[in-house]
């Protein structure tokens, strides 16, 4: 769920425009997001009925899927108490909203956005908001060496598989540049893993290890091209949201894929359950990503007791420790490797 104030702001937003007028615009989004993907260019906002149908669209999925990355990583690094925050290509907000639930001690906030029309209602948004009131938004496009603040926690959502491929190495190492914490959060689709995947692998070479989701530093075990790993978070629907969705159901999965990756010494869950469990009458077979063991298959009987019972209880994507027993169900409705579905809009940056 949006927080209250960012729910109510968004609500008033969204009541200066017809349900019809929003949904001509998220169909028009879509169509120009389809076809700016193919010729590689082009303007997806033209309108402040764009804007508005654009935030009513990507931000309650944007907000839910940054808000489970950064539990998770809070999870893993206690000790962790992050000052300031800057958000690259923040669009509307969504990730400052996530990181301030998350990390209250955060006073400083920073966002780069090139769209002013997009910063326009982010800005109004967030002033509903006493931690978020002062931030500070830049319009800028994203590219190395601009200049930006230091700070504590930075983070990518939704925004880097947007830029030019040759560039996105250089952009993840600005990115970490004597930052404590950097999360990168991309679509749970193969090209979406495989953005996280490189990010994760530069920011290993920074000198970063990796708190979320992997249980280790090494290479990723899940052969691209065949699989790939992502998560999923389950949201709520309001009725405005599911008619310019054009959907009937009363919840939507947003699937992703991320990588938090810090300099602040932390815990690791000693493994990551990679698909939904398989329960069957006294039974559970789980999938697991292990470390230096790689993935393997792992079945859990009701002899077990104990084990068993925590095997019952755990969800696609939770931490799995070594005794079993330490899980960590920061992450909604779970994660893991396999297919991804959602609209074309869904990867657009938010």
């Amino acid at each position: 769920m949006l927080p209250e104030e960012l729910r109510t702001a968004l609500d008033k937003t969204l009541s200066g425009y017809s349900p019809q007028e929003l949904s001509d615009s998220v169909a028009r989004l879509t169509e120009r997001y389809r076809t700016n993907a193919a010729t590689g260019g082009g303007t997806h906002i033209r309108s402040r009925a764009d804007v508005a149908a654009y935030a009513a669209y990507r931000m309650p999925a944007t907000y839910a899927a940054a808000a489970t990355a950064m539990r998770q990583a809070a999870a893993m690094t206690p000790g962790f108490r992050p000052g300031s925050h800057l958000d690259v290509g923040g669009g509307t907000g969504a990730a400052i909203w996530a990181a301030g639930e998350t990390w209250p001690s955060i006073e400083r906030v920073t966002v780069i956005e090139h769209d002013p029309q997009i910063i326009d209602l982010g800005k109004r948004l967030a002033r509903t908001s006493e931690a978020l009131r002062a931030a500070t938004w830049r319009q800028a496009s994203v590219r190395p060496g601009l200049d930006r603040p230091a700070a504590d926690l930075v983070t990518m959502s939704y925004a880097l598989g947007e830029l030019p491929q040759d560039k996105r190495r250089e952009i993840v190492r600005w990115l970490a540049a004597d930052a404590a914490m950097v999360i990168v959060i991309e679509p749970g689709t193969p090209a979406g893993y495989a953005t996280v995947a490189e990010a994760r692998e530069v920011l290993v070479a920074q000198g970063l290890s990796v708190a979320a989701p992997c249980p280790h530093d090494g290479r990723c075990p899940i052969e691209q091209g065949r699989d790939w790993c992502h998560f999923s978070v389950r949201l709520p629907r309001t009725s405005l949201h599911r008619r310019i969705k054009a959907g009937t159901l009363s919840f939507e999965d947003e699937k992703f894929s991320y990588v938090a990756a810090t300099a602040v010494p932390g815990e690791r869950a000693g493994a990551r359950i990679l698909r939904h469990p398989v329960k069957r009458k006294g039974v559970v077979s789980l999938r697991l990503c292990a470390g230096q063991e790689g993935i393997r298959d792992v079945i859990v009987s009701k002899r077990q007791g104990d084990l068993y019972r925590a095997a019952r209880d755990a969800d696609w994507g939770d931490g799995w420790g070594d005794d079993g027993l330490r899980l960590d169900h920061g992450n909604g409705e779970g994660g893991g490797s396999g297919s991804a579905g959602g609209s074309s809009l869904e990867d657009v940056d938010d």
